[in-house]
């Protein structure tokens, strides 16, 4: 498959760093039997990968500018054009050796995403989309599932954890989910979540308290795989909300007023 530029750039700084994580990964499965664990571990190895990717791209568009997980806002000379970056999603499976976690790298071009990688070292899989140009598995095109009733669906989403997001509100959301969907999965790895949309394996997908680094590249993918997006408002505002619902037309519509829909006594 003929690939720009651009995209060439991408792809080897997100498989350099996926390298490094899977070298890092098989370390993280040996410090589980440890007394201490592999958290500080798996910290370096999350910024490592940051490291990997910024001086990847820096050496190929040295004037943009980037938005890091890790590393935070850098202002580049090149004021178009942004570089947002997930090093590691998936923190949490990675660091109970769970093989389900990526590095996602996406461009922002005058507040527009125009192209987009997800990469999971541990499957070799390779999510990839540009604007008009479709979205690809490896060298495989990308098409959302066309089921049209929630009845039919399997539905990811997010769960919060100790500490973070509404746990209440989630609960209804849930529960209004579960009593329309034939399937829920929660696998830790916003960004795989949003791939697998794209790809067919998820039906939709919904999540609120994330930062753009968890959706910019995967909002690409699922559109240039014919999906649709939106904040839990149905509105654009994805990034400045923190929140996002994602399926076909069909599945979009009838996902977003489930998961907005007062809890209904039982």
């Amino acid at each position: 498959m003929a690939r720009s530029a651009l995209m060439n750039v991408m792809i080897q700084a997100v498989t350099k760093a996926g390298r490094g994580l899977a070298r890092d990964f098989g370390e993280v499965q040996n410090l589980q039997v440890s007394v201490k664990g592999p958290g500080d571990f798996v910290s370096q190895a999350d910024l490592r990968a940051e490291e990997v990717l910024r001086a990847e791209l820096e050496r190929a568009r040295p004037d943009y500018g980037f938005l890091m997980e890790e590393g935070g806002t850098v202002e580049g000379k090149d004021g178009q054009h942004r570089w947002i970056i997930d090093p590691l999603d998936g923190t949490t499976n990675f660091l109970h050796g769970f093989p389900h976690f990526a590095v996602s790298l996406a461009l922002e071009r005058q507040g527009q995403i125009v192209a987009g990688v997800i990469f999971n070292p541990a499957t070799d899989e390779l999510y990839s989309a540009e604007k008009g140009a479709g979205a690809f598995l490896n060298d495989r095109r990308l098409r959302v599932a066309a089921r049209r009733k929630l009845t039919d669906c399997m539905i990811g989403c997010g769960v919060p954890h100790l500490g973070r997001g509404d746990h209440g509100r989630f609960l209804v959301q849930l529960r209004q989910v579960m009593s329309e969907a034939v399937g829920i999965r929660r696998t830790g790895a916003a960004a795989l979540d949003l791939a697998y949309v794209a790809a067919g394996r998820l039906d939709g997908f919904w999540e609120e308290s994330l930062s753009p680094w968890d959706m910019a590249a995967g909002i690409l993918l699922i559109r240039e795989a014919g999906g649709f997006v939106s904040d839990l408002a149905g509105g654009t505002d994805m990034f400045g909300r923190g929140d996002i619902v994602t399926g076909n037309e069909h599945v979009h519509k009838a996902l977003l007023d489930t998961v907005n829909r007062p809890l209904t006594k039982s």
